[in-house]
Order: structure tokens, then sequence, then C-alpha cells
């Protein structure tokens, strides 16, 4: 609650009429004012007086409130420069000192009002003008106000938002003490004055001011862009007005690629379709603007062929071979030799180049399985560990049918004895 006071004329003209001695001062306040301030409550003054050390305020001529020390610290902007007959706010720190006046504070209500500046601008969805000061692994300390706030990487826009390959913790640091000392437009996006928290955006700034382009497109749609920059986890596509967008490296080719250099470079022009539209967030894909190679792979493979592929990369669990500049397949490890292969890395490299089979060819999923030419692979061991299990059991069976047989015969061999025997 801010507190007005009456006029000092009012007040004056009223202390005569009620003729009452200075003990009855306090019951004359409560009358005209309703309820006393108290400490911590705002009230509005106007300044009579300034030096170094201490300001005094005239609280409507009835009283005089001084503002000293530390308490005359300028929270906010509008307390750096004040000038005799301004009005200004402070907090009710006593209602009476040593002197008899009332004791104020600038540094309280200025921090009150800053942070109620802050609230005001998050609730209005206002840009304020912010200075960089510091920075960390997960963003940079600002200066809003008066107020010390912090802006998360991710709240970066696309211009400042930090590109290294691999993530590199370390190399976005750098980039982000760059910054230090700009200044930039920000929007508050959560304000927390009980724990002193306040987080800003400058990508939501960034958003406004492209939500007009924004609305031109819609997904599905194919753009013209540029390879701005590539990562570990894909490439940054510039388009349209100042737009920006990211390829994740899944969507780059139809085929697995390790590295987006390995299909593209920076400043290469490219045809991207738009698959997400998530406010500033705009995700593309170069290989759905080209025909899916795999929705004619069974017209090229079958199961049984015999192929030549080149290994374009080595793993623990087996190779990956292209068959053709589209279409890649996977040689599984148990698919490589009929006997344990102690390291493959000794036995394949990559660039090399050898004859494999096809067993298995499953476009939906983008899968083709290849073994070595001329092993018997998981298959073939499967069906010749069948056809052994198979004569075990047929032999087993021959030998349970001849004993059988024979105790047949015997049984047969001993009831004719016994015959023989009562007729004699």
């Amino acid at each position: 609650m801010i507190f007005y006071f009456m006029t000092a004329e009012k007040t004056k003209k009223k202390v005569e009429e009620e003729k009452g001695d200075k003990n009855d001062f306090k019951n004359l306040l409560n009358d005209h004012f309703g309820n006393m301030p108290k400490p911590g409550d705002l009230v509005v003054g106007k300044v009579i007086s300034i030096d170094r050390r201490e300001a005094r305020l005239d609280i409507a001529g009835v009283l005089i409130g001084v503002v000293r020390g530390q308490e005359l610290f300028a929270e906010s902007r509008e307390y750096s420069d004040l000038k005799i007959g301004a009005e200004v706010e402070s907090t009710v720190l006593e209602l009476e000192n040593e002197n008899g006046e009332m004791e104020l504070s600038f540094r309280l209500a200025g921090s009150q009002r800053v942070w109620d500046k802050m609230r005001k601008l998050m609730k209005d969805g206002l840009a304020i003008k912010a200075k960089i000061t510091a920075a960390n692994k997960g963003g940079l300390l600002m200066q809003v106000d008066a107020v010390p706030g912090f802006m998360p990487v991710s709240q970066l826009s696309p211009d400042n938002y930090p590109r290294v390959a691999g993530g590199d913790k370390n190399r976005i640091l750098e980039k982000l003490r760059e910054m230090i000392n700009k200044e930039i437009e920000v929007k508050v996006i959560d304000v927390d004055e009980r724990e002193e928290k306040l987080i800003v955006s400058e990508r939501a700034v960034w958003e406004d001011s492209q939500k007009a382009v924004l609305e031109q497109y819609k997904v599905g749609d194919i753009v013209d862009g540029e390879v701005s920059a590539l990562t570990s986890f894909g490439a940054f596509i510039k388009f349209g007005e100042g737009l920006e967008g990211l390829v994740h490296i899944s969507e780059i080719a139809w085929q697995r690629i390790d590295h987006p250099r390995d299909i593209l470079k920076a400043g290469d022009q490219i045809k991207a379709q738009i698959i997400q539209l998530d406010r500033s967030k705009i995700y593309l894909s170069i290989k759905r603007t080209q025909d899916d190679p795999w929705k004619k792979v069974k017209e090229k493979y079958h199961v049984g062929d015999k192929v030549k592929g080149k290994i374009v990369k080595v793993e623990q669990f087996g190779l990956m071979v292209a068959l053709d500049k589209e279409i890649h397949g996977l040689a599984h490890i148990s698919e490589l030799a009929d006997e344990p292969i102690a390291n493959i890395m000794d036995k394949f490299k990559v660039g090399q180049e050898a004859e494999f089979e096809v067993v298995s060819l499953e476009p939906t999923e983008h899968r083709l399985g290849l073994k070595t030419a001329g092993v018997k692979g998981k298959a073939g061991r499967k069906a010749e560990k069948v056809e052994k299990v198979e004569k075990i059991k047929t032999v087993e069976k021959e030998a349970d049918e001849e004993k059988s047989e024979k105790k047949e015969k015997k049984a047969k061999k001993a009831k004719d004895e016994e015959k023989s025997e009562k007729k004699d």
C-alpha cells in the first residue's frame, strides 16, 4: 500500500480547529490518514534537500522523512538523479528516529519498485535493454535495470547462439564470453522476487520480430536455403527473411552418415522441407525433398543375390557396407565368418571392397542384411545345426526301433519254446 498524505493547508486548518496539543498529534494523523503507515509501507514525499549523505522529504507538509547512508543507494535509475521538488516513493523504516523524523529508505523502495516493473514487463510481454555482465557454461549473467538476471544459452537468438562442433562446453563458454559488455534487447520470462531470480530471453524478442515472417510458412513447404553451419548433430540452414532452421543428421540423407560434413559444406545451396514449426524452432529435412531409394530397393536387390560392396564403417557389432550411392547394408559380425572373430578391426578396413550375399530386406525399415559371400552365415549355421539334430534324432529313432524289434523277436522265441515244451 502507498500512502498519499493530505495537503499541508488542510492539515494545519484541522489542527487549529481541534486545538489539540502535541500529544494529540498522533491521534490527529490517524483521524485524517486512516491507518498510519507502518515500517515496510511505501510513502510518497517531495524532496526538500539533498546532500552526499542524506536526503529529506516533505511528507505533505505534515512530516519530515529522512533517507540516510546505504538507504540512499540508487536501486533503480529513478533515484540516480534526484532533484529538489521531485516526488518520490520511499519505504518506511521507523515512524520516528532520534530527531523526531520518519526514517525512510530509497534502497528498499527502489528494490520493490524495480521488481514490480519486472513483473509488469513479463505480464505485458514488453522488451527491455539489458547489459551482459558475465558468462558461464549455462548462459549469460545480465543487468536488467537494477536487477541481476540470467539468460540460459537456449534463450539466445539464432544470430547469437553459439554453434560449436561437437557441443564442446569450453568452446561454447568462449563464444559466450565474447558477448560480455554488450547491450541487447530481452524479454522477462520468469520473476521470483523471494528467490531474487530473474530469467530473460533474447529469443522471445526475436520470435516477435519474426512472427509475421514465420506466418508465411507451414509444415510441408519446400524452401531454398544456404548451409550456414555444421555440427555433429546436424546442419543449420538460412532461408527466407532472416530465418534459420535445423536439419538433424538423420534428415540429411536416406543413407546413414557419420557427420553432416560427409554430405554438406557451409555455403551449399540446398532445398529443404519444413517438417516442424515451433515458434522460433524450425526443423527441416533435406532427404524428404528427394525420392526415397528404399521404395525401389526390391527391384535392385533380392535375398540370395551376390553383390559387391564397399565397407564404409567398421563397428564392433559389424560392417556398414555401401552397395551403391544410396543403399547401405549391415553385415552383422555373426554373418562375416563361420568361426568367431577375435578382432573385427584386424580383419576388415574402411574402404575395403568385398563380395557379400543379401540375407534380408526390410524396405519400410530401411534395412538390408548382408553376409560375407561363401560363409554359411547365421541362417546356414542354424540350418546345419537343425540338420544335425534331425540326423541324431533319426539315428536314435532307428536304434530304438531296432532295439524294440529285437526285443519282440526274443519274446516270441521264448514263447514258442514254452509251447514246444508243453507239447512234449
